[in-house]
């Protein structure tokens, strides 16, 4: 997959599977360094959806891969993220998000709970480690003026954040087994292993 012929290539920084719900559906996201974010069907092997969040992508992922697409996390630089609501996809406008400003640095990783998709951790550049729960509106989908479908976006809460480190947390993980585990590293040449705890209870 690359630009036609006479486009700018860009680089591109981070990829995400989803939509597998079935043996054919797959898609695959993409984020690159001028802040496209990309959506490839690659069933029918067509771009399905693209826009733009202004800053570098540094990760992007579903909140799970094996379901039909219901959210995607993009995270960047300058400390944003962005959660869009993927199941409704209007003709012009694409689907709903919300932002958030997270982090004072780079958010250079973004892992959604495997136990529970709401939840979701993002890891910055000054060393720090957020915990967000995304609260869905009253209503995910409504009418625009011409009567289309169009996707509503919720809200996000900070549950909880630390500070680990002065260097940034490059890559962060969560136990598929253990509930509230999970590995982060970072710049400072260490790896951290953390149990967030009550999450159950959230």
């Amino acid at each position: 997959m690359e630009p036609v012929q006479g486009e700018n290539k860009r680089d591109c920084w981070t990829v995400a599977f989803g939509n597998a719900y079935n043996q054919e559906e797959r898609v695959v996201c993409a984020g690159y360094d001028n802040g496209d974010i990309k959506l490839f069907d690659l069933r029918n092997m067509s771009l399905r959806w693209e826009t733009n969040i202004k800053n570098g992508v540094c990760s992007l992922e579903f909140d799970r891969k094996d379901i039909s697409m219901n959210k995607l996390v993009a995270t960047s630089l300058e400390g944003k993220f962005h959660v869009f609501d993927m199941r409704t996809q209007h003709p012009t406008k694409g689907f709903a998000s919300v932002s958030e400003k997270a982090h004072k640095s780079t958010v250079w990783q973004v892992r959604h709970l495997p136990q529970n998709r709401e939840l979701f951790l993002t890891a910055g550049g000054a060393g720090s480690l957020h915990l967000w729960k995304y609260e869905y509106p009253v209503q995910r989908s409504k009418k625009d003026s011409e009567g289309v479908d169009m996707g509503v976006a919720g809200s996000v809460r900070l549950l909880q954040n630390v500070t680990l480190s002065t260097q940034p947390i490059s890559s962060l993980d969560w136990s598929p087994d253990k509930r509230g585990l999970c590995i982060c590293s970072s710049f400072d040449q260490m790896v951290r292993v953390l149990i967030i705890t009550k999450l159950h209870k959230i």
